[in-house]
């Protein structure tokens, strides 16, 4: 069985690597093999900062197929299936002179179609028979990995590479092999007629609200909040739109729930680590790196402050460190919920750990205890001639104007404020959430299931 892997084909202004993989099909279905298993996309490290769009990294695997067959894609109008598994003894070898022809047409597939004029793509492709350790995909979901590490571990399994440019494609592509779907999601990604490319979509919102309420296992398919859709690039790429999911059953239906003005040239099922929080690292506060994403508690140490632009930003400390959390304005209700967050509440954030100004950018908000808030109603009344006191400024308490009778702060009138119904999951508008962050309705509810 081969394992192909490709990376950093795409640029901002078109192509899409996942609309490549779909090549990939057809390359391997010329050469007699099938497709073992869907399809992965695999998006690593969302810090990288030399990312095209959103690092996301293919693999396919092909060979000899056995087991259970699933329809996985169409291509010119005929449906394709997947294997579950991959055939035992000499029917599973690939021999020697089919696996260097197909390295030869996939790196050919890359040379006339990557967008090679973006100074940030840089493609890779690799070929392998086994599959690298699993902790190349953590390290590059969490980290950042060194090209010449990467190519020394392909040799040494004897894989075929192919570097374009400056060649941290083959990092990616590595990296997608190397990932197991001990967590996943599935997605289905739908492609345009060539000639509708960079073109403005057209996809009815209606039936995007239709289908997300349709289709329980789908997620971030519309913001309630910003009343848009959540399916649909805004790049000049081939994708028409893709749904995601925490299972493959119900994707085809929801697509085809989902009306346009124009024809679907070809769709394709992957397999995914999207919407899985393999990115996050539990961390002390002392601990955390810039470039990293993060899983932290801690109490708050002063009230939320709101900062031009609608930004809000509060400190947390855990007893090693303290470090500030930004919540940034275009994520709409995380951003409200954290205007609320006061001294004393006992919090988890999940975010990206920013070099400087150092801060966490939150990705999700986890309030576990909100303390009670004292609002004052009215300031003390003097004991000797019945009137109310005014407060001393700067050096605190009350005094008497007329009398000049003193009292503390505790004697005002307070009420007190029970904050727990804000306790509990936020996270950002649809629009606003990363690829790897784990929606919180699928937070505790993973689909166990056996995946080709």
């Amino acid at each position: 069985m081969l394992h192909i892997g490709i990376d950093d084909t795409d640029a901002i202004q078109g192509m899409c690597t996942t609309y490549l993989l779909t090549e990939v099909i057809r390359i391997v279905e010329r050469h007699g093999l099938h497709t073992i298993g869907f399809p992965k996309l695999v998006r690593l490290n969302p810090n990288i900062p030399w990312k095209t769009r959103g690092n996301a990294a293919l693999s396919l695997s092909a060979g000899a197929g056995a087991g259970t067959k699933t329809i996985y894609a169409e291509l010119d109008g005929m449906p394709r299936v997947c294997y579950h598994r991959s055939a035992f003894g000499k029917n599973a070898v690939v021999d020697e002179r089919t696996k260097h022809s197909i390295f030869m047409e996939l790196c050919d597939l890359i040379s006339r179609n990557a967008c090679f004029q973006e100074e940030n793509t840089n493609p890779g492709v690799v070929i392998l028979e086994k599959r690298p350790g699993y902790k190349f995909y953590m390290r590059g979901v969490r980290d950042i990995l060194k090209k010449e590490e990467i190519v020394a571990e392909i040799e040494s399994l004897g894989g075929l590479y192919k570097e374009y440019k400056n060649g941290r494609g083959v990092i990616g592509a590595f990296c997608a092999i190397a990932w197991r779907p001990f967590r996943h999601t599935f997605e289905i990604l739908t492609y345009r007629e060539r000639q509708r490319w960079g073109t403005p979509r057209n996809i009815d919102p209606a039936s995007v609200i239709e289908m997300d309420k349709k289709f329980k296992t789908t997620f971030n398919n519309y913001s309630y909040e910003e009343s848009r859709i959540a399916i649909a690039p805004h790049t000049p790429c081939p994708i028409l739109f893709g749904i995601r999911a925490s299972a493959a059953d119900e994707l085809i239906d929801a697509m085809n729930t989902v009306r346009t003005d124009e024809k679907i040239e070809r769709w394709c099922i992957f397999i995914t680590n999207q919407a899985t929080d393999d990115h996050i690292v539990k961390r002390k506060i002392c601990a955390c790196r810039p470039g990293e994403s993060v899983r932290i508690k801690g109490i708050v140490n002063e009230d939320a402050n709101v900062i031009s632009g609608g930004h809000v930003i509060f400190t947390i400390s855990d007893g090693t460190g303290k470090i500030d959390c930004t919540v940034y304005e275009p994520s709409k209700q995380l951003t409200r919920i954290a205007r609320e967050i006061i001294k004393g509440d006992y919090v988890e954030v999940f975010g990206s750990v920013r070099e400087y100004p150092r801060t966490v950018n939150v990705e999700k908000l986890h309030i576990v205890r909100a303390v009670e808030k004292k609002v004052k109603i009215e300031n003390p009344v003097c004991p000797s001639c019945g009137k109310h006191m005014k407060s001393r400024g700067k050096s605190g308490g009350y005094v008497c104007h007329k009398c000049h009778t003193k009292a503390e702060a505790h004697d005002a009138k307070y009420r007190i404020i029970v904050r727990d119904a804000l306790e509990g999951w936020y996270e950002p508008a649809v629009s606003s959430r990363r690829h790897l962050a784990r929606p919180v309705k699928l937070m505790y509810n993973w689909v166990i299931n056996t995946v080709p």
